[in-house]
């Protein structure tokens, strides 16, 4: 991953046995999991215990509970427990929630001391783990607290993914789809020749992370060509703060996805056979297209988000396939007819 600071992205079966060597010179390492992956963390430990590092787990929820001020809270008072400092590290191994909460300790702990991320889920590996955006939830909504913290290494070990269940799997598919839409067409052909994404994982994964890599090198303060990446996630993060972080991620994503060439659509910027494509393919794909859901709320929620700029709305569009653009403050009648063709009242059936 290049930019100010680049790190190494390791994509493929074993990576997680290169702990040792990208976390040299560390003492002491916090190894961040929840419940369901003790024994992957517990590998972990024995991988830096071989390579002459001290490691201790510390465990936190499951998914998004992991990602709250109290958690964060008590895992701080573990690594005082466990004596890091400055040249110290933490590990976090598991799906997008935790290694979001795992680059954000290690970013808050005396003001910064190295991550590694070892994703286990694909949305943690195309999305989450790289990039270098960490953050918690509030009651507000999601990841406004946060911070820009790139980690040390990422190492997507894809053998995990064959015990991932096969709607988390379809979850990660979403912003792969997502990088295929706003930037590699190549992403698209092979989903639709295999929508379930499984005959080319290590390719999607490795062509995903690229799409994020060109971004997040250029721009990692999120100012101007990585803001494109939040293609979908307005109404996205909308619908998961609505429901409650109930909806999986990359199933919000996908409604988002639909609404956003909807609108692109309404807009003049994308043809009806583009916008058709984005709900074909993400249906083919076994994603949701649409969402039962309060528009007044969700349009509340979203002035709200993190990409909103003072009272104006914005949201990532193609003017074209590959061709990412910003909108913002849409009209009104736009915005209502892009709601239409997602709700589940008004899509095309």
């Amino acid at each position: 991953m290049q930019g100010p600071q680049p790190y190494e992205v390791v994509i493929g079966g074993g990576a997680q046995a290169e702990l040792g060597r990208v976390l040299d010179g560390a003492a002491r390492v916090a190894v961040v999991h929840a419940p369901p992956l003790a024994a992957a963390a517990g590998a972990a430990v024995e991988t830096l215990r071989a390579a002459g590092l001290a490691a201790e787990t510390v465990v936190v929820p499951d998914g998004e509970a992991a990602k709250t001020a109290e958690v964060a809270a008590a895992a701080w008072e573990e690594f005082g427990r466990l004596g890091l400092t400055r040249s110290d590290a933490v590990v976090g191994i598991g799906g997008g929630a935790v290694t979001d909460l795992a680059g954000f300790l290690a970013a808050t702990w005396t003001r910064g001391i190295r991550v590694v991320q070892v994703p286990t889920s694909l949305l943690g590996m195309v999305d989450a783990a790289v990039g270098g955006k960490t953050g918690i939830n509030t009651a507000a909504g999601k990841n406004l607290v946060g911070a820009f913290h790139p980690p040390a290494a990422v190492l997507a070990d894809t053998d995990a993914l064959a015990a991932l269940p096969e709607a988390e799997f379809r979850s990660g598919l979403a912003e792969v789809v997502k990088c295929g839409f706003i930037a590699d067409g190549v992403i698209l052909d092979l989903l639709d020749a295999d929508p379930t994404g499984r005959r080319d994982t290590e390719e999607l994964v490795a062509r995903a992370v690229q799409v994020k890599a060109d971004a997040v090198g250029e721009d990692l303060y999120d100012v101007g060509r990585r803001e494109f990446l939040n293609y979908g996630h307005t109404l996205a993060h909308a619908i998961e703060r609505v429901e409650d972080f109930g909806w999986r991620h990359g199933e919000a994503v996908a409604v988002g996805l639909v609404f956003a060439a909807e609108l692109a659509g309404q807009a003049g910027l994308l043809t009806p056979a583009q916008v058709d494509r984005h709900r074909g393919l993400i249906g083919a794909m076994g994603l949701p297209t649409t969402y039962a859901g309060d528009w007044a709320k969700l349009q509340a929620v979203m002035r709200v988000d993190k990409k909103a700029r003072g009272a104006s709305l914005r949201f990532v569009v193609l003017d074209g396939l590959g061709n990412p653009t910003i909108l913002t403050d849409p009209q009104q009648a736009w915005l209502d007819a892009a709601w239409a063709a997602v709700s589940d009242e008004g899509a095309p059936a």
